[in-house]
């Protein structure tokens, strides 16, 4: 049998049980026809992350958990008439991956509006996009690229120009954020805002203007992200019909790439409970296909406690099932010890009256046993945050109450201790990843061989679990996380870790599956393929534990499965996964770019073919194609034009 064959049963009597041979009479026993399971997939290697049954070739799945995890020998006899049986055809199978730190409620909501430079491997490929959807895009809508990239991803390492966004762009407009340190606004966009020469600079902002006055379309953030999220908050949203297709399909990207659950942490301009009423119709019509825990974020400035307080009294922590649920407060407790995480700028201070302010706060969740999480970027911030925390403790005891940190890029040692005594946890995400040649530059080489140090906080006994903090700083991309943790490698290329401070790859897969449990307080409910655990799992598209390094970052999903049930297909099992409408409105960019740039993307969609055709790279050969997205993070040659163009994906043209 071909690796890659399918095979999908509804019935036992079509399967040929040949070389099986029969099912022990004990085994056989434990499953009578009554029991039979809902579905069997058999022909994979499985990592089930469970230390007493780590492998295995087959599971059985009854009532949306695991039934039996174990060898196909055993398990398929087990079959009754109506269960589906798959092959696997020999692919690698991992729990289904949790992300502990994501937006996907306010990433839902805009998902359909948002041009998606995530893994875009060139310049000239990111504004061939823009000029492609800036035609698309009818007045009065605007052309967004909001975060998940950076220039260090980029073959020219530079961002476009307001000249060349402007020439892409005249009419249209036109808004791209880049991290959070700065927003690119064309001329239109500019108009659409109302930034003009009499406008002054908001508190921690700056609006770049030219030697006589005018904006230039340059935002900067100095120190903190609010002129980023205010102006694009001035941005046209989405009708309700189109937010509910648009959340669809942001979370139809996700189980592509692997993401079964998600913790989402709030966000700026996301207010409870208006901003969260698309989430919950989709969860009361049954169409989430991923499982959502979510943190409550305060959005008033001095009115944080006044919030906390209201939402005790109308939500608990678990309140929910296992497809939503709340999960506590966060990561935005009080906006005076928020340090946004600006590489390019200096540290900021926290003010004097940080302290004065947490501290209220802190009481009252740990009085209503609210789970807490805080954003902290800097360790000073971290420190300060502690002393509150360790003051409250004293008198209020935590006593297994979890709270965490979220980041902590440069926590210390010492700090690291501190969490643990007080039973803490450490929420850690890719952010590095795209930053790191900034923070390089500002703090030095060997401080960024610790940011974070994963390796130290494993070793004092702190929960540790990974995330993206996507989608307006990194990517929602769980493999870019994945690769980060592996090879210590920027997007760019970058080394920043020692290998003491990578991790093994079954180190990673556990930050991104079962360690993220304690996060949400579903330890011992999923994030293990293992007997009585929640039936979400991945089929991988290549060997997670097998490929290159550098693979690692391009891995996908072949098959998605969240309690049992498909919501992901592609390839043999395309069929498998439940048909999804298209993306509304008909201008949306996810038409014609999807999310994600993958080589599989690109092969989909017929705009990149067209660029392909355009530069001479398609060949019938299939050996010179336009693969910009697999080599971009090759060193460039440049003594030989045949290497040179070769290392671009563009061998053709020296050809």
């Amino acid at each position: 049998m071909s690796p890659t064959r399918r095979t999908t049963l509804t019935t036992l009597g079509a399967l040929t049980l040949s070389g099986l041979g029969a099912a022990p009479a004990a085994f056989a026993r434990s499953f009578p026809m009554t029991d039979a399971p809902d579905l069997i997939l058999h022909g994979g290697r499985f990592t089930t992350l469970d230390r007493a049954n780590p492998d295995a070739d087959a599971v059985a799945v009854k009532g949306g958990v695991f039934s039996a995890v174990g060898s196909a020998r055993e398990i398929i006899p087990t079959a009754g008439p109506d269960t589906k049986i798959i092959d696997l055809g020999g692919r690698r199978v991992v729990p289904g991956l949790i992300d502990s730190h994501t937006h996907v409620i306010r990433g839902g909501l805009n998902y359909n509006m948002e041009l998606r430079w995530d893994g875009v491997p060139t310049l000239a490929d990111a504004m061939a996009m823009l000029r492609r959807q800036a035609e698309n895009t009818p007045p009065p809508q605007w052309v967004r690229v909001v975060g998940g990239f950076t220039r260090h991803q980029f073959v020219e390492k530079r961002l476009p120009t307001l000249d060349e966004i402007n020439a892409a762009a005249p009419d249209t407009p036109v808004f791209i954020l880049h991290l959070y340190d700065r927003a690119l606004l064309n001329r239109a966009a500019l108009r659409a805002v109302g930034y003009t020469k009499d406008t002054p600079n908001p508190p921690g902002g700056e609006i770049q203007r030219d030697p006589s006055g005018e904006p230039t379309g340059m935002l900067i953030a100095q120190p903190n992200a609010m002129i980023l999220y205010s102006t694009l908050a001035k941005g046209p949203k989405l009708p309700e019909e189109y937010q509910l297709n648009s959340t669809r399909h942001f979370m139809r990207e996700l189980n592509r790439l692997g993401v079964t659950s998600v913790i989402d942490a709030g966000g700026g301009f996301q207010n409870y409970p208006d901003d969260y009423q698309i989430i919950e119709k989709l969860h009361e019509d049954g169409q989430l296909t991923v499982r959502l825990a979510y943190n409550l974020f305060t959005q008033r400035p001095r009115e944080e406690l006044a919030d906390f307080r209201s939402w005790g009294a109308s939500v608990r922590p678990g309140q929910g099932d296992d497809f939503y649920r709340h999960n506590g407060a966060g990561e935005m407790l009080v906006y005076s010890a928020a340090d946004f995480e600006d590489f390019r700028q200096p540290r900021p201070d926290m003010p004097p009256n940080m302290e004065g302010d947490l501290e209220p706060v802190v009481r009252q969740l740990v009085e209503q046993r609210w789970p807490w999480r805080m954003h902290a970027t800097y360790d000073e911030t971290i420190s300060r945050a502690l002393d509150v925390f360790e003051t409250v403790n004293r008198d209020q005891p935590f006593d297994g109450l979890h709270w965490f940190f979220d980041h902590a890029e440069t926590v210390s040692q010492r700090n690291i201790d501190r969490i643990a005594a007080l039973g803490g946890g450490i929420a850690v995400q890719h952010r590095m990843m795209y930053q790191a040649e900034d923070f390089a530059e500002r703090y030095g080489v060997e401080a960024m061989a610790n940011t974070p140090p994963i390796s130290r906080m494993l070793a004092s006994g702190v929960p540790v679990g990974a995330g993206t903090d996507a989608t307006r700083v990194a990517s929602y991309n769980p493999w870019v996380s994945l690769s980060w943790l592996v090879t210590g490698k920027s997007l760019g290329g970058l080394r920043m870790y020692p290998a003491a401070q990578r991790q093994d790859r079954e180190t990673a897969l556990r930050l991104w599956t079962e360690a993220n449990t304690w996060f949400s307080n579903e330890e011992g409910r999923k994030g293990v393929i293992a007997v009585g655990r929640l039936a979400d799992l991945v089929a991988l598209d290549r060997d997670y534990f097998s490929v290159a390094e550098d693979q690692i970052v391009h891995i996908e999903s072949d098959l998605t499965l969240l309690g049992g049930k498909v919501v992901w297909g592609s390839g043999d099992f395309s069929r498998e996964a439940p048909p999804i409408p298209p993306p509304t409105p008909d201008w949306s960019p996810v038409r014609t770019f999807g999310g994600y740039h993958t080589t599989k993307a690109q092969a989909r969609s017929g705009f990149f073919a067209s660029i392909a055709a355009g530069c001479g790279c398609a060949t019938a050969c299939g050996v010179h194609g336009h693969d910009h997205a697999a080599t971009a993070r090759l060193s460039a040659p440049t003594s030989d034009a045949k290497s040179f163009w070769g290392a671009l994906g563009c061998a053709c043209w020296a050809v």
